[in-house]
């Protein structure tokens, strides 16, 4: 009786729940904006006035229409304007971000870049995400609202958008259109590009040629014959040679592929340790002579105000910091700031290594974050996005086999070019296949905007450790009638100096000034305390009512002492270029 009762229940249920198309089609959820209806994860906001999927790449008029995007949605917090121009005529264009609170042109400024080698492609997103980022949370997060009233940020995605829309449009492998477009002769036989890699099978990627042979010394992987070549045993018979990258002998030189376009590297054409062609690959004619280089360092030099820099290249999860060779210039005061912020971000990126270049990478002149800090006094980092070790969050980098089960499983076969035949002018019958460009130097898409938000956090902290300074005490001591001691303390609240060591030994910037002054007051003498508790003062030797200061230390003060005579208001007031103008007013006892 019991099981029967069961029986009816579920049959009744059943019956239910297939009567009548209108009871089904209440029950289904209707088409609407899902964006009205979202609980906002940490990390973001629900509401965008500029929605930006973040887990795909954009090519230059894409990076372009976002910071429009942008500048539309956020007027009161943006500018967009055009330092430059590209040997193609693209436009370099900058977002600069901060508050209407103040003259941006007094804060104290970070700039940002990416992409100067095209190829290197998420240093773009991982820019414009950054824009993207301090323009939604201003007002939302504490945080953010802070830096971007007291901070102005430059932020440029790409400073090569000709080698970046080449490596998105036309065919590359991963390492290729890491130059811009300017034709080079690169094989010295006076014509320039004319053998550059041919996408044979048409695909869009540049892959690997390989033939069978029984001498060659190289096998198809056994788990991964789809994309992974193995060495054979000594002993064992040989199956394939390796001929290269796709492409054929397109000069009839007995060469392939020896003259692709372009054939320099932006980030050797800087004008400190610039070294010609034949010391330094690919620094081209002489410092600047890119008109893309030359844009971003006249950008860069007309701003005093700039104190950190970041520039993001690709890959290898590296937070790179000055000097590219050995016996580069790093004063030792400032590798300690460098060293300092480089290891919080070590905490902030998983798998990402603080290195200074020449020492834990190779040697590099004529670098451009090299120009920032031994020519302007800037403190500057590279890092180098992506680390293979996140795509299995593993200690070590990942083996061959270990990535090809990561496209296996995770990416599902993507990225993998078949091994297909094509008859070759050259080599007759061979095989073209392996990976797509966009394989191994840039993150899938599930893990992009995690490298995007992370190496922005790492930037903001840099940012927020630029000079943060204040007239932090101003004291008035009578000494007798008429007569009276002034002293301020200037004071520095975070890591990096008003002018770091490299700016102060070679003046490349005015030093910060504190300035007297008073309707009826006179300043009869002032310097700065070297003693303050026993008030030993260096006098200034003339025009006492300005006192010259070479730098605000990091995380500490410098007090200054005036002795005037007269009476009523007076205005202290600190000039610092990297730091803001500041000012103080009060009467005399």
């Amino acid at each position: 009786m019991r099981m029967l009762l069961f029986c009816l229940g579920i049959c009744a249920i059943a019956g239910m729940a297939g009567t009548g198309s209108a009871g089904s089609v209440d029950r289904q959820p209707q088409p609407a904006d899902p964006a009205r209806h979202a609980f906002p994860a940490l990390g973001a906001v629900a509401e965008r006035k500029v929605t930006v999927e973040w887990n795909r790449f954009y090519d230059h008029a894409g990076l372009g229409a976002i910071l429009a995007n942008l500048h539309e949605g956020f007027p009161n917090l943006t500018r967009l304007y055009s330092i430059g121009k590209s040997v193609e005529g693209r436009e370099l264009w900058c977002l600069e971000v901060t508050s209407p609170t103040g003259d941006a042109s007094r804060k104290p400024a970070m700039y940002i870049d990416g992409n100067i080698h095209g190829n290197e492609v998420q240093a773009g997103e991982t820019v414009a995400y950054t824009a993207w980022y301090l323009c939604h949370q201003y007002g939302r997060n504490e945080k953010v609202t802070q830096l971007l009233n007291r901070c102005v940020f430059y932020l440029i995605p790409t400073i090569n958008p000709d080698g970046r829309d080449s490596w998105f449009h036309e065919a590359h492998t991963a390492n290729s259109s890491r130059s811009g477009v300017m034709p080079v002769d690169d094989d010295h036989d006076g014509v320039a590009d004319e053998d550059g890699p041919d996408d044979l099978d048409g695909d869009g990627s540049i892959t690997t040629m390989r033939v069978r042979d029984p001498h060659g010394r190289w096998k198809p992987h056994p788990d991964f014959p789809e994309f992974i070549l193995i060495p054979t045993a000594p002993d064992e018979p040989g199956q394939y040679t390796v001929l290269g990258s796709e492409g054929i002998d397109n000069d009839g030189d007995g060469d392939v592929n020896e003259d692709p376009p372009g054939g320099y590297d932006m980030n050797r054409n800087w004008a400190w340790d610039w070294q010609p062609n034949y010391v330094q690959r690919g620094s081209h004619e002489y410092p600047f002579s890119l008109p893309e280089t030359r844009a971003v360092a006249d950008f860069i030099a007309a701003r005093p105000n700039i104190a950190a820099l970041q520039t993001y290249h690709n890959n290898g999860g590296m937070i790179l910091r000055p000097p590219g060779r050995e016996g580069g210039v790093m004063r030792a005061g400032d590798e300690r700031i460098h060293q300092a912020i480089a290891q919080r971000g070590e905490k902030m990126l998983p798998f990402y290594r603080s290195m200074i270049v020449w020492k834990d990478l190779y040697p590099a002149w004529g670098g451009e974050f090299d120009w920032a800090y031994a020519a302007q006094g800037i403190v500057s980092f590279c890092n180098e996005l992506w680390s293979a070790r996140n795509q299995d969050k593993g200690a070590a980098n990942p083996t061959p086999e270990e990535s090809a089960l990561f496209l296996k499983h995770l990416l599902f076969g993507e990225g993998v070019v078949p091994w297909r035949t094509y008859q070759h002018p050259t080599y007759g019958l061979i095989e073209i296949g392996g990976t797509q460009k966009n394989w191994r130097r840039v993150p899938p898409s599930f893990l992009l905007e995690e490298e995007c938000h992370r190496n922005m956090a790492f930037t903001l902290y840099h940012a927020d450790q630029m000079p943060l300074l204040s007239l932090n005490q101003v004291t008035a001591e009578k000494i007798k009638e008429g007569l009276y001691a002034i002293r301020v303390e200037v004071a520095n609240a975070r890591l990096i100096p008003s002018h770091t060591e490299q700016d102060v030994i070679n003046r490349i910037h005015p030093p910060d000034l504190v300035t007297f002054t008073g309707p009826e007051v006179k300043v009869l003498t002032a310097g700065v305390a070297t003693d303050r508790f026993f008030k030993q003062i260096t006098p200034v030797k003339r025009r006492p009512e300005r006192v010259e200061i070479p730098t605000i230390p990091g995380m500490g003060a410098v007090w200054v002492q005036f002795i005037v005579s007269g009476r009523g208001k007076f205005t202290v007031t600190l000039d610092s270029p990297k730091a803001n103008l500041l000012e103080h007013t009060q009467n005399l006892p």
